[in-house]
């Protein structure tokens, strides 16, 4: 197969835990030819849509790992399979990118995640399609209504509805002395939209990441555990990865909302589960394959590559 794939910055990825890289290696074992892009080197032109695209070769080699031919134009439907692994932030420029794609899927481009459903499927506010595994939760820019729901629920957790990694993340309560400026500065006055969430204690167990492929999910989740004197357990604050089977819980939640993302066209997603509480629907992204692999010896990428050939 060739394989194109839209991602950040190669001189950016960190080899030794990015998903995107291991599935690279994966694909570049079975012979695969691996082509890559920037989100900044698709156009469209002519009623097409194009993009500038080089060949990827992996090298085996401890300064560069490795190297790329003379960027060449090509349209989307000259590659077998797209892979868009732009990471967040979820900005007007990934949705322009959305529509870009669904040109080049209209012309026969076969792309994942589909782009309607990376738009569509916010990843904190997707969890609301599935209202049984969520925790209570407020979404609204209503700072008297936010106060009131903090008050009925006692301590929270508020987000913005378009970071990643944790970022801009607060837990606070009514006996917190900043909680005013906290709701003034992420809702901006009452200007932003942001998501309320009943606070987990079971945090300090994991924020749990659930991988599915093809709406199946992976046998280990991996937990992320907060550093001590932190709230948030993403491994980007400083939170620590320890693979761990599958939970029944974990297993209901993946193995409900698995067939309803697979039908949308979303084939690998990350789930992020915190006790018995569906917290977030990754579908930009998602990683964490590396980690499971190196922890149990199970090679999600492989599985990700022999779910994609069945296709």
């Amino acid at each position: 197969m060739r394989i194109a794939i839209i991602l950040d910055p190669l001189e950016h990825i960190k080899t030794y835990k990015d998903s995107t890289f291991a599935i690279m290696r994966e694909a570049a074992r079975r012979g695969h030819g691996l082509f890559v892009m920037e989100q900044g080197d698709l156009w469209l032109e002519g009623g097409q849509v194009l993009a500038r695209v080089r060949r990827l070769t992996l090298v085996d080699d401890a300064l560069a790992w490795y190297s790329v031919e003379e960027a060449q134009t090509h349209a989307l439907t000259d590659f077998d399979w797209v892979l868009m692994r732009k990471d967040p932030p979820f900005d007007m420029e990934y949705v322009y990118s959305t529509y870009l794609l669904e040109l080049a899927e209209a012309a026969g481009a076969r792309i994942l995640n589909r782009p309607a459903a990376i738009r569509d499927y916010n990843e904190k506010l997707s969890i609301a399609r599935f209202p049984r595994f969520m925790a209570p939760t407020l979404v609204s820019r209503d700072m008297a209504r936010i106060r009131a729901f903090i008050a009925e629920q006692g301590e929270v957790v508020i987000k913005p509805l378009d970071a990643m990694g944790g970022a801009s993340v607060f837990r606070t309560s009514l006996a917190d002395p900043n909680l005013n400026v906290i709701v003034e500065t992420m809702t901006r006055m009452g200007m932003r939209t942001v998501m309320t969430q009943r606070y987990i204690p079971e945090i300090v167990q994991g924020d749990k990441r659930i991988l599915l492929i093809d709406g199946e999910p992976v046998p280990w989740a991996l937990a992320r555990i907060p550093r001590p004197g932190e709230t948030r357990g993403n491994l980007a604050a400083g939170g620590r990865g320890v693979a761990q089977p599958l939970s029944v819980r974990d297993r209901e939640i993946a193995q409900s909302v698995g067939p309803v993302l697979k039908q949308a066209g979303l084939f690998l997603v990350g789930l992020d589960v915190i006790g018995d509480w569906l917290t977030e629907i990754n579908v930009t992204s998602p990683t964490g394959m590396q980690e499971i692999t190196a922890q149990t010896g199970f090679d999600v990428a492989a599985l990700f590559l022999d779910a994609l050939e069945r296709q």
